[in-house]
């Protein structure tokens, strides 16, 4: 079996997190949890990075950082995990759901603006298989309406928007380094501060609540609690096993691309002759090969094709299930407008195998089986 993903494994990774055992400092915002966070902070260009427990727990710190409460209204795309919802949940505010391009996946920026209330103080901007949405609107219509807006960049690691680095362009940004992600310490994230102001109230928020980072730094004589918080620091095992990863960050990048690429250009007949859809890149965008997806014509086919390459040993997965039309949905949000393409467009969206370390020979096999798919009706 090909699988759908393999977690991205250097070689190094074993050594650094060793070292990090040997130096007794295995809790969070050890050595190597300051290493990733000013590499990031030099690679991207990021004001202040603070690594996380997962993507969840950096949506959920942006969310508490935002000042949303309950009643407040967050405007987001229904087609997201559900993390992007829940962490505006459990502030107590509502999720209200507007549309998608169909050509990116993205939120609709052009739906925004009708949805805005009295009660809405956010927009959450996902960028989905790290192609940006389209950001110089959304801040303008952030600008004008005195909102705040948070990058859900998890999938979004490497990728820029006419020249920025995804997460650096909003008040916060959040980085998912889950397993599935293009570089990974099994489960964690990071918070990209991109406004001095938040910057004190994000480091008691992740440190239980108390000004432990200013004792640290000799800025207090003692430390304690002055504020609501919580535990999310990671382990510095885990930003060792990152930190691997991150300084072979373009090679990772480049072999990725490379799977992207390769796939793009071996099926682009199937989308000229009209039996699939291939992913759209803005020109202003620069992505990741975060995902490579395909659309075929419908749900059932969709649901065929996933079968027919699973009985020839290749996983190939769908993607989510809109949030509004969930259980939890119903319950906590709404959605504003019409729904055209969220729900049509997700049910014929299938993502075929990429990861780090995928061979030539698995490559050309995913091909080939999805080009005998389409020969064999």
């Amino acid at each position: 079996m090909i699988p759908f993903n393999v977690p991205p494994y250097i070689g190094t990774e074993m050594k650094y997190v060793q070292e990090a055992v040997d130096a007794h400092k295995i809790c969070g915002d050890g050595a190597f949890t300051k290493k990733c966070h000013a590499w990031i902070e030099d690679r991207f260009k990021a004001s202040k990075v603070l690594l996380t427990t997962s993507g969840t727990s950096a949506l959920e710190m942006a969310a508490l950082l935002c000042g949303l409460k309950t009643g407040d209204e967050v405007i987001l795309p229904s087609y997201t995990f559900s993390s992007t919802a829940t962490a505006v949940v459990l502030t107590g505010a509502v999720p209200v759901f507007v549309d998608v391009r169909p050509d990116t996946m993205n939120i609709d920026e052009t739906k925004i603006e009708d949805a805005i209330t009295g009660r809405t103080k956010a927009i959450i901007a996902v960028h989905y298989a790290g192609v940006a949405c389209e950001m110089d609107t959304i801040m303008d219509i952030a600008a004008r309406y005195k909102l705040k807006v948070i990058e859900d960049a998890a999938q979004g690691v490497m990728s820029t928007y006419k020249g920025r680095a995804l997460g650096t362009i909003a008040d916060f940004g959040c980085y998912s380094f889950h397993e599935t992600k293009n570089y990974s310490m099994g489960e964690g994230g990071a918070l990209v501060i991109n406004h001095a102001w938040a910057l004190e109230a994000a480091e008691i928020l992740r440190e239980k609540g108390t000004n432990r980072a200013r004792f640290f730094r000799g800025q207090v004589d003692k430390y304690t609690w002055v504020d609501y918080g919580s535990s999310y620091l990671p382990s510095d095992m885990n930003a060792a096993y990152l930190w691997a990863q991150l300084q072979q960050a373009d090679m990772i990048n480049e072999a990725r691309l490379h799977v992207w690429n390769t796939y793009h250009e071996a099926l682009r007949p199937l989308a000229e002759a009209g039996r699939i859809e291939q992913p759209t890149v803005p020109a202003d965008c620069v992505h990741n090969a975060h995902m490579y997806y395909i659309k075929l014509r419908d749900l059932a086919e969709r649901t065929d094709f996933i079968r027919y390459m699973k009985a020839n040993g290749v996983s190939c997965v769908f993607h989510y299930v809109p949030l509004h039309s969930s259980p939890a949905g119903y319950r906590f949000g709404r959605f504003h407008g019409k729904d055209r393409y969220t729900t049509s467009e997700s049910d014929r969206l299938v993502r075929l195998p990429l990861y780090y370390g995928m061979t030539e020979e698995d490559l050309q096999t995913v091909i080939r089986l999805v080009k005998e798919y389409f020969k064999k009706d």
